[in-house]
C-alpha cells in the first residue's frame, strides 16, 4: 500500500494556521510570527512533510542551484588538476546544504555568449567562474551581477567579486629561486596570454630578471597543457639552446618541458634547472621532485563559495576581493 505524502493543507491544519501562512513559513519565514513559524516547524516534523522544491522555487524566485562555469573544452577540463580541484572543492563545500551544483563547460561550436545568457536567464541562483579567458567575454557580460564570483582575477575587476593567488609575486618568487641557485640564462614557458594568470606570472618573471639586469626575452607561451609546453620548449631551445634554467608557469606544463629536455639529452637540474607553479600533484611525481610555487586552491575555492553563498543568503559581502600570498615548495629540480 502506497504511503500517503502529507500535503501543505494538512501542515496548515496541524499547525492551526492558514495555508498561505504555512507556505510562507516553509519558504523562508517572510512575514510570519515566531509562534506561527514554530507551529509550522512542529507540524512538518510530526507529519514528515517534504517541501516541493519546484513550488518553493516559484514562491522564492530561487532555483536551489548554483553553476560552476569552466570555459574550457571537455578534454582540457578532464585532464587539468586545477579545474578538477575546483570542481571537487565547490562540490565539497555544498555538501550538507540543499544547494545543487550545475556544471557548465565549453563545448565545441558553442554559440558565443551562450553561457552568459544562461546565467542571466535565472536558471541558477548564482555562479562561480574559473579559468576565464579574454575571448569568452564572461567578465564583461556578467559585470555588476552580485550573484557571481570569479576564481582568478578578471582583466577588469570593477564590479566583479573574485579570489586569486598573487600570481605576479609567484612568478617573482619562482624566478628569484633560480637566480639564488646561480642560474643566469633563464627562460620561461608562460601561460596563455589571454588569461590573467598567464600574464601575471610572466610579469613576475620579467620583474625578477629586470631587477638584476638579465635578459627577459627568452619566453615561449604555453597553454597550461603538457603537450603545448613540450612544443613550446622545443621552440624556445631552438632559439636559445644555451638556457640553464626555466620557470614553467604550471606543473602540468612542466611534465611536457621534462619530455622536451629529455629528447634533447638535457638533464634536470644539472643542465637546466626548473621551477614550476601550482603544487597540485604533478610536482611530487617527478624525479627529481619539482620545486614549485604553491597555488592555494583549497583556500581560494572555499573563499569563493562562502562569498557566493553569503550573497545569496543575506545579500552581504564577505569582505573585499581576496588575493592570497604564494609560497615556495622546495624540491630538487632547481639546484
Amino acid at each position: 500500500m502506497a504511503h500517503h505524502a502529507p500535503t501543505l493543507d494538512e501542515v496548515a491544519r496541524e499547525a492551526g494556521v492558514s495555508r498561505s501562512t504555512a507556505s510562507r513559513a516553509i519558504n523562508g519565514g517572510n512575514r510570519v510570527s515566531p509562534a506561527a513559524q514554530a507551529a509550522v516547524d512542529a507540524a512538518i516534523a510530526h507529519l514528515g512533510f517534504v517541501p516541493n522544491r519546484a513550488a518553493r522555487a516559484l514562491a522564492t524566485s530561487q532555483t536551489g542551484s548554483i553553476a560552476l562555469v569552466i570555459p574550457e573544452p571537455d578534454d582540457k577540463f578532464l585532464s587539468d588538476p586545477f579545474l578538477l580541484g575546483v570542481l571537487r572543492g565547490v562540490s565539497g563545500a555544498l555538501s550538507g546544504t540543499e544547494t545543487q551544483l550545475v556544471l557548465l563547460i565549453n563545448h565545441a561550436n558553442q554559440p558565443e555568449g551562450q553561457m552568459s545568457r544562461y546565467l542571466r536567464a535565472g536558471h541558477v541562483d548564482g555562479a562561480i567562474i574559473t579559468s576565464p579567458h579574454a575571448g569568452d567575454h564572461l567578465e564583461d557580460d556578467l559585470r555588476g551581477m552580485r550573484n557571481v564570483v570569479f576564481i582568478g582575477r578578471p582583466f577588469r575587476s570593477e564590479g566583479i567579486a573574485y579570489v586569486d593567488v598573487d600570481n605576479v609575486e609567484g612568478g617573482r618568487l619562482a624566478t628569484r629561486t633560480l637566480l639564488d641557485a646561480g642560474r643566469t640564462r633563464i627562460g620561461t614557458i608562460s601561460g596563455p596570454t589571454d588569461m590573467t594568470a598567464g600574464l601575471d606570472r610572466l610579469q613576475g618573471f620579467t620583474d625578477a630578471l629586470g631587477a638584476v639586469d638579465l635578459p627577459t626575452d627568452a619566453v615561449e607561451s604555453g597553454d597550461f597543457t603538457a603537450a603545448g609546453a613540450e612544443a613550446a620548449t622545443h621552440r624556445l631551445l631552438d632559439r636559445r639552446p644555451d638556457l640553464d634554467a626555466l620557470f614553467v608557469a604550471s606543473d602540468s606544463m612542466a611534465v611536457g618541458v621534462r619530455i622536451a629536455l629529455a629528447d634533447r639529452g638535457l638533464r634536470v637540474p644539472e643542465d637546466v634547472a626548473l621551477v614550476g607553479f601550482d603544487n597540485l600533484g604533478a610536482a611530487t611525481a617527478m624525479t627529481p621532485r619539482l620545486t614549485t610555487v604553491d597555488n592555494p586552491l583549497v583556500e581560494m575555492v572555499d573563499a569563493a563559495t562562502r562569498r557566493l553563498l553569503a550573497r545569496l543568503g543575506s545579500g552581504e559581502d564577505v569582505g573585499e576581493n581576496l588575493v592570497l600570498p604564494p609560497t615556495l615548495v622546495p624540491g630538487s629540480s632547481d639546484r
